[in-house]
């Protein structure tokens, strides 16, 4: 049994309980939503939810046979990540001391990130991209320290011309 994170991509209709009835779904079978990303598609009449989560391939195939037969549900998949652009926003706020200014912006730097508020106790750092990526600049800016981190979940869309 692998419990390997899985990325789902579900195309909905933009209707109130649509999302109580699939986090339901997750929840019946005993998987842990990670990251809950929605926002609603081109049109307006639907909405994109890409959800993160961790178990096992086999209930993930059932639950994602579930999510297919909702009346509200147009498409749901996992997502296999070698034709996929998959990124995340971060902010992380730290409390940086005079002395260690130069240190964090460099940290920063290295990850193209952005400072997007900056006083003489913390600065607040917008950071994108894989999750790898957030996760070893964390590991460099924790010794700062953080004070708050607000991470998105992961946003997916396949390559080329095939429909997410």
């Amino acid at each position: 049994m692998s419990h390997n994170l899985h990325t789902i991509s579900i195309k909905v209709s933009n209707k109130p309980g649509v999302l109580l009835r699939i986090a339901t779904i997750f929840s019946r079978r005993g998987f842990n939503i990670d990251s809950l990303v929605v926002s609603p598609a081109l049109d307006g009449y639907f909405s994109r939810m890409t959800i993160t989560c961790s178990g096992d391939r086999e209930t993930l195939e059932q639950i994602i046979k579930q999510l297919n037969k909702l009346i509200d549900v147009i498409h749901a998949s996992e997502h296999e990540n070698d034709n996929t652009v998959v990124q995340e926003l971060a902010l992380i706020k730290c409390k940086v001391k005079r002395e260690d200014r130069q240190n964090v912006l460099q940290i920063i730097e290295h990850f193209k990130g952005q400072t997007v508020d900056f006083n003489e106790e913390s600065l607040i750092i917008q950071l994108t991209g894989n999750s790898q990526k957030l996760d070893a600049a964390i590991a460099l800016l924790n010794s700062y320290p953080i004070t708050e981190i607000a991470r998105s979940g992961k946003l997916s869309m396949k390559r080329g011309q095939n429909e997410t």
